[in-house]
């Protein structure tokens, strides 16, 4: 979706993303929590943003459910509007990456397309995904909103795991197994993970 518009013209700013980096003192990126609902995505997100903060790094959470409060929340959840939501995502993290944070986004992003999508608006190691994995029992069992009781009732249509799908990422930078390891233990994995690549 572009700009219907040939009068709108891209303005530069005096102060550029490598300058915001410099005072920050770190670089900026995404990192894109994919998986279902339950697996932890939310509560990584936030205890990863909780470290980072205590070591003096500038950071922004991004969750879905957030979202769909405000600048999402004329959106459902059919195949068409999931790509709209993570397409406006997508767009908001780069937003923050060129302010010189770093951006967790937390959302079930079910689809490899869309997750291709909003992949390609990055440049090369700006896009760091993570898949947040567990199974889909184990997230039935924690099922800390009830969703998935509702979609087995045929209360909620479209639910990722039931009634829509979940394709797998196939090439992560990272995975992630919440059903193995404590939220502690994940963001431990995806600190060293960042401070291993030089990201931090």
């Amino acid at each position: 979706m572009g700009t219907s518009s040939k009068n709108i013209v891209w303005h530069h700013g005096a102060i550029d993303r490598r300058e915001r980096q410099r005072i920050n003192g770190h670089g900026s990126f995404a990192l894109w929590l994919t998986g279902l609902s339950g697996s932890g995505k939310s509560s990584i997100a936030v205890e990863l943003e909780n470290r980072l903060y205590h070591e003096g790094i500038r950071t922004y959470i991004l969750d879905g459910d957030n979202i769909r409060h405000g600048l999402n929340n004329n959106l459902g959840f059919s195949p068409e509007d999931r790509k709209e939501n993570l397409r406006r995502v997508g767009e908001v993290a780069k937003l923050f990456v060129e302010a010189g944070l770093i951006s967790i986004a937390a959302f079930i992003s079910p689809y490899h397309e869309d997750r291709g999508m909003v992949r390609n608006m990055f440049a090369a190691n700006e896009f760091i995904e993570i898949f947040v994995s567990c199974s889909l029992e184990q997230c039935e069992e924690r099922d800390p909103k009830g969703l998935y009781k509702r979609a087995r009732a045929g209360e909620i249509r479209d639910f990722t795991g039931i009634s829509a799908p979940y394709e797998v990422p196939l090439n992560p930078e990272l995975v992630i197994e919440t059903d193995k390891y404590s939220v502690h233990e994940c963001v431990d994995l995806i600190v060293s993970y960042l401070k291993q690549k030089c990201l931090l």
